[in-house]
């Protein structure tokens, strides 16, 4: 959508100078869709690029231009450059990353959300895309919007005396309602189903036993100042998330935060210690920002570390005595949870193993459908790819993404968990919750399950994509014994009802039904008073009437932006379409000239049905010259952008110009000589080195 409002004001001479902002890992991907799909070259700014520029600024020289969010945000070089350029329209993609947040009165901007006030001075047009700009504060969701008109939505939202009006503002695209021109269902359904397990007797004594150690530190955080009370707080939040997890990440949090107390100890005892030498900068300044509970100016990889470093340093003990009573309670829930561990009764992942049972699972030749698991920690995920791939019977069978997987190692990961028959499960931190294509998979686990609500669709929205032909199942697995499973599994069987209400159109509320209580909040609530009937009744009626109200309130605004074309319209573009369609580049003289380059190669195809082909093995010549990632086999491909996708069978990968396994296979065998530059039907394909589109 972005690539055609570009291209429509370029067409009209209203757009010379374009800049998209994008996080890291998508950058490529809209170099890429840009010129594929549009015809639209961008350079993507990199460090290399600035040297070479005349004094540093390389924003004038290059009119069309793709810049990683980060590397704009924490640059003040680049960005006194860039408050000195102009551009006509500029467009950031998770532009939900921009954030800001009211604490004590006062707005707390990250350098992201510094960033988008400077973009929107520079330009006359700015777009801001997220499928989840709204992350249940309506004062945070008032800044963001700020980002695009400051007078409407200055100053702190306040109920009663603010209402939000986003009028003029904001589109939204809902996916339910959008249809192919054959008025079938741009998307397929989507079920999401509640997996209740039930623990063990040890691990429910683990759990209460950690439990009641949060909520113990948690009162006793109650007495110590306001920034290190919402510091502590946070630290104990991410072991009772981690609790959650798996008695494999609670155990190595346990440890690790034991040996970080003990250390603190021993330095307090000899007059060493120092709360200024104990973390480094970035952490101090990650505590900081945890106190507020914001930590959106971070990267997943960043997170995992710096998560890390609060939970094993966050104490609300301030003498050696105090700390010598943690320390003890620590060595107990030590022993506890690795007596848990090692014994190997783990009735999660018995639930999730189970799974592999069922029918939606098994594919019409017997292997595996490929499947997406989602975890929070890289403990658990370091677990989970232990037990996986014992269970599969294969190394290669199993392959992760998590914050430390640099992003061109995740477009190969994509490539081969695509296209490669053996890589049938992903297991994934949320680092693979935004931007990646993930639609070869139509079932996903939430093996964990987020506290924050929009993670639930980010993560849906891997599989549930433009091109999914497949029905999409997801599996929440839920421990219905413990005080957060319990709201979670409220929560779920509430949004059950209300989907089922409004005829399944509700795939984006969570971030929007909770506005007067975060969930976070509601979770840590049920935590701490889970044991008193009255409260737990109180936390029930405010998700019930918040996901309800919520869900109302958002049918409600959707209905107050809503787009269509009258049936004449449709009709013209339709037929535009087809004539298009008809003057295209054939696909038979792709595949011809494909067939004739990649056997000159020594690579082999064999057909499969219909007009599908298999290719068992990409010569490694054509794998380690493309700059992209090619796989090592793929197990159905088709040159017939209507035979690429079958209902009720696996996908098949289109070859069409601009795909880099036919560019890189027609460039290198010309070059070998192996067949001329003209060949033939092959005459409408463009030379090698020139973009390759079907036009």
């Amino acid at each position: 959508m972005a690539g055609l409002y570009a291209k429509e004001l370029m067409l009209r001479g209203d757009c010379e100078r374009l800049l998209i902002v994008a996080p890291g890992g998508l950058v490529d991907q809209w170099q890429d869709e840009l010129k594929e799909k549009f015809g639209i070259e961008a350079q993507v700014l990199t460090r290399e690029l600035v040297q070479v520029s005349h004094d540093g600024d390389l924003f004038p020289g290059h009119p069309v231009l793709i810049a990683r969010m980060d590397q704009l945000a924490r640059s003040d070089e680049l960005c006194a450059h860039l408050e000195r350029s102009r551009w006509d329209l500029v467009v950031v993609d998770e532009a939900h990353r921009m954030s800001a947040n009211w604490f004590g009165g006062e707005l707390h901007r990250t350098k992201r959300y510094h960033l988008g006030e400077l973009l929107g001075g520079i330009t006359r047009h700015l777009l801001l895309m997220s499928a989840t700009p709204h992350a249940g504060k309506e004062d945070a969701f008032q800044a963001f919007l700020a980002l695009l008109d400051r007078d409407r939505f200055a100053g702190q939202f306040r109920p009663g005396s603010h209402r939000r009006d986003t009028s003029g503002l904001m589109r939204r695209m809902v996916k339910e309602e959008l249809l192919t021109f054959e008025g079938r269902p741009l998307f397929p359904e989507r079920i999401a189903q509640t997996v209740p397990y039930t623990l063990s007797a040890a691990e429910l004594e683990l759990y209460e036993a950690v439990t009641a150690y949060v909520r113990d530190e948690m009162n006793r955080a109650e007495a110590v100042e306001d920034g290190r009370r919402r510091t502590v707080g946070f630290a104990l939040t991410v072991l009772q998330r981690r609790l959650a997890s798996s008695s494999h990440a609670v155990t190595r949090s346990l440890e690790r935060r034991r040996a970080r107390l003990s250390r603190r100890r021993d330095e307090m005892a000899n007059g060493t210690f120092s709360e200024a030498d104990w973390s480094s900068d970035a952490g101090k300044q990650f505590l900081r920002d945890a106190a507020r509970y914001d930590t959106d100016e971070y990267d997943a990889e960043a997170v995992e570390l710096l998560e890390d470093d609060v939970l094993d340093s966050a104490t609300a003990a301030r003498t050696v005595a105090e700390l010598d009573l943690e320390i003890a309670a620590l060595d107990r829930l030590v022993e506890l949870a690795s007596g848990v561990r090692d014994a190997g009764i783990d009735r999660k992942w018995e639930q999730l193993a189970s799974l592999f049972h069922l029918d939606e699972l098994r594919s019409p030749d017997g292997g595996h459908r490929k499947l997406i698991v989602f975890t929070e920690h890289r403990d658990t995920l370091d677990y989970l790819v232990a037990r996986l791939r014992n269970l599969l019977g294969s190394e290669d069978a199993v392959q992760t993404i998590h914050g430390g997987t640099h992003r061109l190692e995740r477009k190969r990961i994509r490539e081969q968990f695509t296209n490669e028959p053996r890589r049938s499960v992903l297991v994934a931190t949320d680092a693979a919750g935004e931007g990646l294509n993930l639609q070869a998979a139509h079932l996903m686990v939430n093996y964990d399950l987020p506290w924050n609500p929009n993670r639930l669709e980010q993560r849906f929205g891997r599989i549930h994509r433009i091109g999914q032909q497949q029905v999409c199942r997801l599996w929440n697995l839920v421990a219905d014994q413990t005080r957060e499973g319990q709201v979670y599994a409220r929560l779920l069987e509430k949004m059950e009802e209300q989907r089922l209400a409004y005829g399944g159109k509700l795939f984006d509320v969570l971030g929007e039904a909770f506005l007067d209580r975060p969930l976070t909040e509601l979770l840590m609530d049920a935590i701490r008073y889970g044991d008193d009937p009255a409260r737990r009744d109180e936390i029930e009626r405010v998700v019930d009437a918040q996901v309800a109200d919520g869900c109302t309130k958002l049918v409600a605004d959707r209905a107050l932006a809503r787009e269509g074309l009258a049936a004449a319209d449709v009709e013209r573009i339709r037929r535009d379409m087809e004539e298009a369609q008809a003057r295209r580049l054939q696909p038979h003289y792709v595949q011809a000239c494909f067939d004739r380059a990649f056997r000159a190669l020594g690579g082999r195809m064999a057909a499969r049905e219909g007009r599908r082909l298999e290719i068992r093995t990409v010569p490694s010549a054509v794998r380690h010259r493309s700059a992209q990632p090619i796989a090592g086999a793929y197990q159905r491909v088709t040159f017939e952008p209507k035979e690429a996708h079958v209902p009720g069978s696996a996908d098949a990968e289109l070859l069409a110009p601009g795909h880099p396994l036919l560019d890189t296979v027609l460039e290198l065998a010309v070059e070998r000589g192996a067949m001329p530059s003209r060949p033939g039907p092959c005459s409408s394909i463009p030379r090698i080195r020139a973009p390759i589109r079907i036009s």
